[in-house]
């Protein structure tokens, strides 16, 4: 009998769940708010760095301020603005090659390394 009543009470009774209010259900695909653009929004202006160019800003010496940080950030904006996916960012003799659809920065080349060096897959730069 315990067991009958444990099971009748997760049941509907006459349209009522007695488990609590019933919540409309959401059409397929569709969120409260964009995800995406949530998302975008909470991480919107945080530049990422790359292992690869953290490796290389290790080894060249290379430590960013907080003026260039904001330099970069800043740059990454106005490239985003015009529709640049990777770009060359120059700053204070430093290159930093970076997406800009990631927010990451890709690679660091401080002004020694520089010198006849080619920079491949950008579609766009910028010079702070």
């Amino acid at each position: 009998m315990d067991e009958y009543m444990k099971l009748s009470f997760n049941l509907p009774i006459n349209g009522i769940n007695t488990l609590g209010p019933v919540k409309p259900r959401q059409e397929e695909g569709k969120t409260g708010g964009d995800f995406k653009s949530i998302l975008e929004e909470k991480l919107k202006g945080e530049l990422k760095i790359s292992k690869h160019a953290m490796l290389r800003m290790t080894s060249r010496n290379i430590h960013l301020t907080p003026e260039q940080l904001e330099k970069l950030s800043a740059a990454v904006e106005k490239a985003e603005k015009k529709g640049v996916k990777e770009s060359l960012i120059l700053i204070n003799n430093v290159a930093f090659v970076v997406s800009i659809r990631n927010r990451t920065i890709i690679t660091a080349v401080d002004g020694p390394n520089l010198k006849e060096n080619v920079f491949t897959n950008i579609d766009g730069a910028v010079i702070m």
